[in-house]
């Protein structure tokens, strides 16, 4: 049950997210994922000193699987952070949304091909029913929607290489930050070099740059947390909760222009949801109690 709330929540503060990264659109993605890696591994070293627990981190550097694994995990979290927020910037949250509503669907299939995870029969449904909705979006969109695959790839992908790994979470959120913090700060050097416009802000746009460490490290601690607890098939489903507050935001917030098939994959999306979650509390009803 703890997992389940840890994924939960987590995904409700990623349903968010457009909102806060909106009020960033006038700063390039790109320094803006380079400030979101500096404050969070920042961030997250900071807790591993609170906690006391710096000697025991320093000694994942001797194993070679933990070094590799994370690299991946950082290679992939940080493609995701970037499409994501470039895809706020320029107007496409709906595209975004329908990325994250594709997620589930390379869940499910992780799951069930890479660990062999069974899916119940109510589980099965849900999946069809995202199929079709998904299909229903690629053929009449009539274009290949890259922003969503590279989204629901990256994600996808991120869960299964965490799930697999044996490190406490917010040890391998900072060995993930880790990786990726010289790349941020060569990336702001070399803006800041060739243009000048790097912390030519104001004090507003310091806030929320410095925020977004915080703003990235607790969901991702708590997903990390949640899917080592959580079979992937239901990891993957309740991401559902992030992408319709995404499409929510895109259509009533930032006004979004959305064609019919949009409402139609929404409404099967939603469909396959009730399925899901009436399995889930029939498998939790008829579990042998200790």
């Amino acid at each position: 049950m703890k997992g389940l709330l840890q994924s939960v929540l987590a995904y409700l503060i990623w349903g968010c997210f457009p909102l806060y990264f909106y009020l960033l659109k006038h700063v390039a993605p790109l320094e803006v994922l380079s400030f979101r890696i500096i404050f969070a591994c920042a961030l997250s070293f900071l807790l591993i000193g609170y906690f006391g627990e710096i000697r025991q981190f320093f000694t994942h550097f001797k194993n070679k699987k933990t070094i590799l694994m994370t690299m991946l995990s950082s290679f992939l979290i940080t493609v995701n952070w970037f499409v994501f927020i470039w895809a706020v910037s320029v107007g496409k949250v709906i595209e975004s949304s329908l990325g994250y509503f594709m997620t589930p669907l390379v869940s499910l299939l992780l799951g069930a091909v890479i660990l062999k995870e069974k899916l119940t029969r109510y589980q099965f449904i849900a999946g069809v029913l995202a199929v079709m909705a998904v299909l229903v979006e690629l053929v009449l969109l009539g274009k290949v929607p890259w922003v969503s695959i590279i989204l629901a790839t990256s994600f996808g992908l991120y869960g299964l290489v965490r799930k697999q790994q044996t490190l406490e979470s917010l040890h391998g959120l900072t060995l993930e930050t880790f990786w990726a913090f010289p790349i941020a700060v060569c990336v702001l050097l070399l803006i800041q070099y060739n243009s000048g416009t790097v912390l030519n802000y104001d004090l507003p746009t310091y806030a929320l740059l410095a925020l977004s460490g915080a703003v990235t490290a607790t969901p991702l601690l708590l997903f990390a947390s949640s899917v080592r607890k959580l079979n992937l098939v239901v990891a993957g489903f309740l991401m559902y909760l992030n992408p319709s507050m995404q499409f929510v935001t895109a259509i009533f917030i930032f006004g979004e222009t959305a064609p019919v098939q949009r409402y139609v994959t929404f409404g099967i999306v939603w469909l396959a949801m009730v399925f899901f979650i009436f399995g889930m509390v029939k498998s939790y009803r008829n579990r042998p109690v200790d």
